[in-house]
């Protein structure tokens, strides 16, 4: 199975409704690492938005057939024209341990080249 990483940076505050659109499209779970925003005026005067420095990070670990939905969702929850005004992107992983897959072996993403 191939697996993405989801992050979402969204305002202090707005991690639960995230995790919560997340879930209602598949997800299971994820992590939430507090963290401080240091943008400038202009980006504020760009996105025509004030940004709160006081930041959450929302790690999603969903495998590659659902990031899609788990993404749209987000956006239509916690997207930049909400109160929460994230952003949210996706990576390939590579490999995976840990995972209650029955097994310990660990799981490889085929590389695409």
């Amino acid at each position: 199975m191939n697996y993405e990483i989801i992050i979402c940076i969204v305002n202090a505050g707005y991690s639960e409704l995230v995790m919560d659109a997340a879930k209602e499209v598949g997800a299971r779970g994820g992590t939430v690492i507090h963290a401080r925003g240091t943008a400038n005026k202009e980006a504020e005067q760009f996105f025509k938005i004030t940004i709160q420095p006081d930041k959450e990070i929302v790690m999603i670990l969903v495998p590659e057939e659902i990031k899609d939905n788990v993404l749209h969702a987000i956006y239509k929850s916690a997207g930049l024209k909400s109160e929460g005004q994230g952003i949210a992107f996706s990576m390939a992983v590579d490999k995976v341990v840990g995972l209650s897959s029955g097994t310990n072996e660990v799981q490889e993403n085929p590389v695409q080249k």
